[in-house]
C-alpha cells in the first residue's frame, strides 16, 4: 500500500542518519544510486527526504547504509516535499541557486511562456543532471540540466 507523510520530522531524521552512514561507510551518492538502480539525482533527493523510493530500491539503499526495516518503510513513503525552510537560504551553495533565480527567474518565465504558452515546467515529471566540465579559461564549470515536462494551463 502507498502511504504519504504529513509531518516530515521522521524523514528529516532518516536523512540525517543516512548521510551519517554514507560518511561512515565512505560511500558516494553515485554508489548509493547504483545500488538503488536509479539516477543519482533521484536517489540523492530520495535519501534527503524529497522522493519515495520503490521497495526494491529502498531495501538496497537501506542495506548498503546499514539502516533498519523502519528506514526501508520510510524511504518508500511519499514525503512532504520542500527542503528549504522559509526565508532566504543561508547555505552559500543553495543561496547561489536562489540568486540565480532572482536574477534569471523572470527571464526563464518569459522565455518559457513565449516558446510554450501559459503553463509550468513540472518538477515531478523531471530529470536533473549535474556535470563537472573543464573551463577553457581555466578551472572547472558546473553544467546543470533541469529537464521538466511542460504542462499547459487548461481553462475550466
Amino acid at each position: 500500500m502507498v502511504h504519504a507523510q504529513f509531518d516530515n520530522t521522521a524523514r528529516q531524521q532518516l536523512a540525517t542518519a543516512a548521510v551519517e552512514a554514507k560518511i561512515r561507510r565512505d560511500l558516494s551518492w553515485q554508489q548509493i544510486a547504483d545500488a538503488a538502480g536509479l539516477s543519482v539525482a533521484f536517489v540523492t533527493a530520495a535519501v534527503l527526504g524529497q522522493h519515495a523510493l520503490p521497495e526494491e530500491s529502498a531495501r538496497a539503499v537501506a542495506e548498503l547504509l546499514g539502516l533498519d526495516d523502519d528506514a526501508v518503510m520510510l524511504l518508500q513513503t511519499i514525503p512532504t516535499r520542500g527542503s528549504i525552510p522559509g526565508g532566504i537560504p543561508t547555505d552559500p551553495t543553495i543561496y547561489r541557486f536562489y540568486e540565480m533565480l532572482q536574477v534569471y527567474g523572470t527571464t526563464l518565465k518569459a522565455l518559457v511562456h513565449e516558446q510554450f504558452g501559459d503553463g509550468i515546467i513540472s518538477a515531478i515529471n523531471f530529470r536533473l543532471d549535474v556535470k563537472k566540465v573543464a573551463d577553457p579559461e581555466g578551472g572547472e564549470r558546473a553544467v546543470i540540466t533541469l529537464d521538466g515536462k511542460y504542462l499547459p494551463t487548461k481553462p475550466f
